[in-house]
């Protein structure tokens, strides 16, 4: 059979998610993957047999050159092919066409065995939306680089955690499952290798059930597409990006407190640290505070981004959009500066009675410009923070 007369169309695509005529969808990305293609469809199509499980293999064939998509079909599979590169980009195009109420995901090098199908699809009858698979405790002689064992995945994942609190211990493993019926709620868009980590922070922020099983994890077949440090970055990238919070508002509000004291003591000639803070304190507690009010300012236009335009939901940015408008901005931004530059005109009159002689009056004069400076960026970020949420009607 000729390979092209299985590959779906758009339009075929999406008229194959109407409804499940499957329990699952086995989805394997594939690019360049002619020697384990296969097997893997082979492997797939038999655990679901044996366990007398409704499915269908989907390969998401990413534009290879080789004879992956013909080799799949031969082996069993239905092949839709997307011709944007990247390992997000062919899973969105599998699970597009996918047909089952249930999608199990793995990769098309060998490194999982397929025979754990039934365990993903019991965990999900028992109620779980996300099931992860695990391989830290389970990974053969050569199947993962020492780096990525003990230094990349622990930390990545630690750090995922940390985050955004998912308690999933291998976050980047290639073989999941996931409920169909929730891929809209998740919307999940990378492209790249940071999909994995997208389904995993989605799937935390939206309160869905996650759950996880130890799993083997096995020496690949054929050349490696990974890249340690660019798909590392990235994924590390994704996580700050994701994250406002700790991206933005908690550096810049510790950035900000932290001068905002500096200058308060050195105005006051108060001792801290058994010491008194002079000018050139209050000078570098003015940089803090006007560097910490601009990342707070960023921060909150990141969330305003993210909940307008990528489906992002946070309690804390949804409390303070019901709270507060444009005007009130305006108006802090507005008061702030007036004291600033009531503040300056202060040191202008004492300056004119002195007959504008030397200019003695710095620390005031660094506090105005340090208000004047902060009350503008507070009115004009206020008018960022409408524009952005302006599309939404907000």
């Amino acid at each position: 059979m000729n390979p092209a007369e299985q590959t779906l169309s758009p339009a075929e695509q999406a008229l194959s998610t109407d409804g499940d005529e499957f329990l699952v969808s086995v989805v394997i990305p594939c690019l360049n993957e002619a020697q384990n293609i296969g097997d893997c469809v082979s492997a797939a199509l038999a655990a679901l047999s044996q366990a007398g499980i409704a499915g269908e293999v989907v390969v998401a064939d990413n534009a290879s050159d080789d004879d992956s998509a013909a080799l799949a079909i031969a082996a069993g599979a239905r092949v839709v092919t997307e011709s944007r590169r990247g390992y997000g980009s062919a899973y969105l195009a599998g699970f597009a066409a996918a047909r089952g109420k249930y999608i199990v995901m793995g990769d098309a090098d060998l490194t999982y065995d397929f025979a754990e199908i039934p365990n993903f699809v019991r965990e999900l009858e028992d109620g779980a939306d996300l099931v992860m698979g695990d391989r830290m405790n389970n990974i053969q002689p050569g199947a993962m680089p020492w780096l990525h064992r003990y230094v990349g995945n622990p930390i990545l994942s630690g750090f995922l955690n940390i985050l955004y609190r998912t308690g999933v211990r291998d976050a980047h493993c290639g073989m999941r499952a996931v409920r169909r019926s929730k891929l809209e709620l998740l919307d999940l868009r990378a492209p790249g290798m940071e999909f994995a980590s997208e389904m995993v922070i989605r799937a935390a922020k939206r309160g869905l059930d996650i759950r996880q099983f130890p799993i083997e994890y096995r020496p690949r077949g054929g050349e490696s597409k990974l890249n340690t440090w660019n798909d590392g970055w990235r994924h590390l990238r994704f996580l700050l990006i994701h994250s406002p919070n700790h991206l933005f508002l908690v550096p810049g509000l510790v950035m900000g407190l932290v001068g905002a004291l500096l200058v308060v003591a050195s105005l006051l000639q108060l001792s801290l640290i058994g010491r008194t803070w002079g000018l050139h304190a209050e000078i570098a507690g003015s940089l803090l505070l006007i560097i910490g009010a601009q990342v707070v300012s960023l921060g909150v236009c990141a969330h305003a981004y993210g909940t307008y335009f990528m489906g992002e939901r946070d309690p804390w940015f949804e409390r303070m959009r019901a709270r507060f408008r444009l005007e009130h901005g305006l108006l802090l931004g507005g008061v702030i500066t007036l004291v600033g530059l009531t503040c300056a005109a202060v040191i202008v009159v004492d300056w004119a009675n002195q007959g504008f002689g030397e200019l003695s009056d710095e620390r005031t004069a660094v506090a105005a410009a340090t208000l004047i400076i902060v009350g503008i960026q507070v009115f004009f970020s206020s008018f960022l923070l409408s524009i952005i949420g302006l599309r939404r009607g907000r």
